[in-house]
């Protein structure tokens, strides 16, 4: 039990955090261009930009999404290291909090990409999407300290390969399609809609192989108690 409440403020800070940056990043956006011309929103010249006050809300935007964005990187390798850690001494997986999977719905802010790229061109929020993958918290979660058997080694294994081949299967799809040609006669386009794709296949790997593992562990425990 402590365990588990120790790791609901991580979660909420997290989501908290992500909150204020996007917050922040709206508000100074709205400042720059209702009192400093748009400046820093639009597409900007740097060859020839010069510093000034009024730009002090949009560069702290900025530096705080750059922050932030580490902050999650840095969890995310912490994360990953504990959990080899302790996949070699323990004999059950690891306790999660299902509600991490609410972390999913920051996926949603890769569709301010779509707004950033029309004010100055930048395409960096559409990889906002890869949370998505994050909704497989709730799966995993649901199968803490589950024995890691035989069997579910081999539910593991065969979950990931199943995701694997379908992410493998749309990328190798999105690469026949959008290299036929420009996207609506558009390179651009063509490079925004590769990118967005990516960063959804690789959310939906992450869901996939959290999600398929649950699956199978279910049914087969589904099956035994039918015996």
């Amino acid at each position: 039990m402590k365990k588990n409440n120790n790791k609901k403020p991580n979660a909420k800070r997290i989501i908290f955090l992500g909150i204020l940056c996007l917050a922040f990043a709206v508000l100074s956006s709205v400042y720059a261009v209702l009192f400093n011309d748009a400046r820093l929103v639009v597409p900007t010249d740097f060859s020839t930009y010069t510093f000034r006050v009024q730009d002090l809300p949009m560069l702290v935007s900025v530096l705080l999404a750059i922050l932030y964005f580490l902050y999650l990187f840095f969890l995310l390798a912490r994360a990953i290291t504990a959990k080899n850690q302790r996949s070699k001494a323990a004999k059950t997986t690891r306790t999660l909090n299902p509600k991490l999977g609410f972390l999913g719905f920051l996926g949603f802010l890769g569709f301010l990409g779509f707004w950033d790229y029309s004010f100055n061109q930048n395409v960096s929020s559409f990889a906002f999407f890869i949370f998505f993958g994050f909704f497989g918290f709730f799966y995993e979660g649901k199968m803490s300290n589950t024995l890691m058997d035989e069997r579910y080694l081999e539910n593991k294994a065969r979950a990931q390969l199943t995701a694997m081949n379908i992410g493998f299967t749309i990328l190798f799809l999105t690469t026949i399609i959008l290299g036929q040609g420009k996207l609506l006669g558009n390179l651009e386009y063509t490079f925004i809609a590769t990118f967005i794709i990516l960063s959804l296949t690789i959310a939906l790997v992450l869901f996939l192989s959290k999600y398929l593992l649950y699956h199978y562990d279910h049914n087969d425990s589904t099956e035994e108690s039918e015996e």
